[in-house]
């Protein structure tokens, strides 16, 4: 015989097991919450769970929080400048000092959010444990639309690098792959720029399983699975070329997708621009420490809109307030290739 949950009891049993007091909702018809602070912070942090194995640009972020802010003002980051060079000594010479410089980037915070709602008949008759279900999905849209946000952060950068030193974009044709001299001809940019690496020891590279097909067959590649010297490994990560090392992610963006793929760019796309695109273009990045940014006002949520329509309908939604953006631009290079 199918064993029913009703949506409160759930909460109790698995609230219950965190040894979170529960507020239940017994007599409530409409409005209301179903669950206390309580058990809020619990399927919060869950979702902040279910959310990690998807990210892979936040990871990289510079995160700042500033708990209050009111969506549409702004939080201060302070990034630092480099030191002017130092020099040898002389005995008795006292050593001069310099003041630390930086730059103040404002970055704007918004309200972000998703609901979902499931009628208390889905509730009660599945299977399925609906709850569970619920907060999964909510952790994973999270992720995605934290990570197509810091994406176009990090590909609104203003150094390009096309394959094959081509000038432009619509000079790029079908082989004008991602070769490992087009990953060079971007790291000199950077070092050009006297960019941090990330950690002191990396330049990070995000790009497209399109792209990193051409590179898995040269011999300077190197699998994850293969690395010498046991490292931790980034979210997405699939190998490296000498420092550097390569996140792959479907969310980069390219002309090839279909309009309605969140990496789907319709610039990117073969006939588009000015003087149209000869081939569907595909963009990968590289960049260091520091490159971009996270501002959050409110960390993401968990919220309820209590028991609705006379107890026929329950809504759950993640909700959170942050603002992106681009700290150096000197830090990042933008890649496009075939």
């Amino acid at each position: 015989m199918k064993k029913k949950f009703s949506i409160k009891n759930l909460f109790i049993t698995k609230a219950f097991a965190a040894g979170v007091t529960v507020a239940t909702t017994q007599g409530q018809t409409n409005g209301g919450t179903l669950f206390s602070d309580g058990v809020r912070t619990v399927y919060s942090k869950e979702i902040e769970f279910k959310a990690l194995p998807v990210m892979r640009f936040s990871q990289f972020a510079t995160q700042k929080t500033e708990l209050g802010v009111e969506p549409g003002l702004t939080i201060s980051m302070l990034t630092y400048d480099n030191l002017k060079l130092g020099g040898s000594l002389q005995e008795m010479q006292n050593m001069s000092t310099q003041a630390l410089s930086g730059s103040m980037k404002q970055i704007t915070v918004q309200e972000h959010g998703n609901a979902v709602s499931n009628s208390e008949l889905l509730i009660q008759s599945s299977f399925d444990d609906i709850m569970a279900t619920t907060t999964t999905l909510l952790g994973r849209d999270y992720a995605m639309v934290m990570d197509c946000e810091l994406r176009d952060v990090a590909l609104s950068g203003t150094n390009i690098v096309y394959a094959n030193k081509k000038a432009n974009r619509h000079s790029l044709v079908a082989t004008d792959k991602l070769t490992v001299a087009t990953i060079k001809d971007a790291i000199e940019v950077l070092a050009t720029n006297n960019a941090p690496k990330y950690q002191n020891q990396y330049w990070i590279c995000f790009v497209h399983p399109h792209q990193s097909r051409d590179l898995r067959d040269d011999s300077a590649w190197i699998n994850a699975s293969n690395y010498g010297a046991p490292e931790q490994l980034f979210s997405g990560e699939i190998g490296r070329i000498d420092d550097t090392r390569f996140i792959e992610t479907t969310l980069m963006c390219n002309g090839k997708a279909v309009a309605t793929d969140s990496a789907f760019k319709n610039a990117l796309k073969k006939g588009q621009g000015t003087t149209p695109n000869v081939t569907d273009v595909y963009q990968a990045v590289i960049f260091g420490d520091q490159y971009y940014g996270v501002a959050t006002s409110l960390p993401v949520e968990l919220r309820d809109n209590g028991v609705e329509d006379f107890g026929r309908k329950r809504s759950l939604a993640w909700y959170s307030i942050w603002g992106t953006g681009l700290l150096h631009n000197d830090y990042g290079v933008v890649i496009e290739t075939a």
